[in-house]
Formats: C-alpha cells, sequence, structure tokens
C-alpha cells in the first residue's frame, strides 16, 4: 500500500515499517561533500538517505543526519554488511561499528551489501538475531537475484523487507520484480538512472518532452509507479532538487508500457550471478 505524505511516497514493508519510496544514495561521496549532500536532501524533502559501510562516509552521513535538527523518527537510514565483514560474528561487530560511525540510536534497515560465496547463510542469520533483538527495525538483502532470493529461503526465518538492486529501464528484471511481489519483498534500484549513460536516448527524451520533465524524472517516476523504490545518487544541489520534483505528474499506461520495453540488460555494475 502507497500513501501520499508531504509529498513523499511512502511504502509500507512486510513487518508494517513505513519507508520512503525516494531516498538519496551516497555512493562515491565522502567528507564534507557527504554531509552537503545529505542535508540539501533533507532540505528538499527526502526522508530516506542510503549508505553502507563500505561508502566509508557513515560518520558523515550521521553528522548530517543531527545538523539538520530534523526529528530522528522521521529519517529512515540504510547501512549494508561490508564484503569482508560476513560470517555470523564479524556481521554483529560489524553493525556496532556502523552504529556506532552513524551515532544514532538506531538503524531503520540493515543489508547484506553483497551476496558473498560460502558465508551468506551465517551473514543473514546475524541479520535475524539483530532484528530479533530489536536492534534494527528491518532486514533485507542487496544484489540478490532470483536464485539467491531461492536459496535465502531455504534457511531463513524471517522473508527480507527490501531487496536492492541494480534497476532501470534499460535493466528492467521483470521477472525479479514478479518474484519481489510474490514473496511480499520491497525492490529498491540503485543506479535507477544509469548514470546518465541513457539520458540521451531519444525514445526517453520524446516521453520527458511530453510531459515537460527531465529524462532522470520520467526514469524516477516510472519506477514509482511501478511500486519500486529508487535511491538516485547525486552531490549536486540541483539535481538533487530535480530527482525529488516526480510528485506532481503520472506517467500514462500507454507510455508506463512503451518504457518498459526499454530494456538492453544494460548494466554498470557487476553482474552479482558472477558470485553464485
Amino acid at each position: 500500500m502507497v500513501n501520499k505524505e508531504n509529498q513523499q511516497l511512502y511504502t509500507s514493508l512486510n513487518n508494517g515499517k513505513k519507508m520512503p519510496l525516494l531516498g538519496l544514495g551516497v555512493y562515491d561521496m565522502y567528507n564534507r561533500e557527504a554531509e552537503q549532500a545529505v542535508l540539501w536532501a533533507l532540505e528538499t524533502g527526502y526522508r530516506l538517505i542510503d549508505t553502507a559501510e563500505m561508502y566509508h562516509n557513515e560518520t558523515e552521513i550521521g553528522n548530517a543526519i543531527r545538523e539538520s535538527k530534523i526529528n530522528r523518527e522521521e529519517i529512515f537510514v540504510t547501512t549494508k554488511v561490508n564484503n569482508s565483514d560476513h560470517g555470523f560474528d564479524k556481521t554483529l561487530r560489524a553493525f556496532d561499528t556502523s552504529l556506532q560511525k552513524l551515532n544514532i540510536d538506531y538503524i531503520d534497515l540493515y543489508l547484506i551489501h553483497w551476496p558473498i560465496k560460502h558465508a551468506r547463510k551465517e551473514t543473514w542469520l546475524a541479520l535475524e538475531k539483530l532484528y530479533q533483538e530489536g536492534r534494527v527495525k528491518a532486514i533485507g538483502v542487496a544484489n540478490y537475484l532470483i536464485p539467491f532470493l531461492n536459496e535465502l529461503e531455504s534457511y531463513a526465518t524471517i522473508v527480507p523487507a527490501v531487496n536492492q538492486v541494480e534497476f532501470s529501464p534499460y535493466l528492467y528484471l521483470k521477472d525479479l520484480v514478479d518474484v519481489c511481489k510474490t514473496k511480499n519483498i520491497q525492490l529498491q534500484a540503485y543506479t535507477p538512472l544509469v548514470r546518465g549513460l541513457r539520458m540521451n536516448d531519444p525514445k526517453l527524451q520524446r516521453i520527458a518532452k511530453k510531459y515537460d520533465k527531465t529524462p532522470a524524472q520520467i526514469i524516477l517516476r516510472w519506477a514509482l509507479q511501478h511500486g519500486i523504490s529508487s535511491i538516485p545518487k547525486s552531490a549536486n544541489l540541483q539535481r538533487i532538487k530535480e530527482n525529488f520534483n516526480v510528485f506532481d505528474f503520472q506517467i500514462t499506461q500507454e507510455d508506463m508500457s512503451f518504457i518498459d520495453t526499454f530494456n538492453e540488460n544494460l548494466r554498470v555494475v557487476e553482474d552479482p550471478m558472477d558470485l553464485f
């Protein structure tokens, strides 16, 4: 169920936790740049901030959250287990370290960043322990394509709340969308804007012109109307605002179906299946 609130769209995760559908990704941002991007995003209206231990900016993200003076309960914070921290005990220690760096009372969503071979089960069971102890509000996975989800189902006692994957109109993983809906897992897209590689696509530009929006806004709106969360990354104030300005229009079903045909299986990040 999706509802509108302060312009932002929210979804209810499978444990009842409310999560904004649109957020800010902070990959490849460091020091004051990371803090400033988060401050700008929160001022703009974003309430979902996605970081990871691997990004080496958890301290800065926490600083920005406190500097914003926005009530902590209004901000949804995601971070992730680094590849080097897989395993039951190492994951528990990694969570403590992330919480300390962020310097916040709790984490809203904790994800397995990549499905590393031989340690997926132990890492997931550690996340279940953290959740059962109430130390994190929701747990999930990232880069889990269908074979990984099927494997997870064989030992998990908790269904992941979120599955964060590379996803865009040019990497339209329709089968994964359907599986996640069936399993009641919220799909979340990273690199939804394909790092700018397809902004000059004449098909996309034609639709953008029709709605008097930018190509990036069309892509993000397309994802929202599919019920998919997106975390576009930007440290540029103008783009941060542009990416958030997607709540005042609707793409027609005809145009949604047309955008669905843009798939090229285009990846800008490694294929998770190389790890299976």
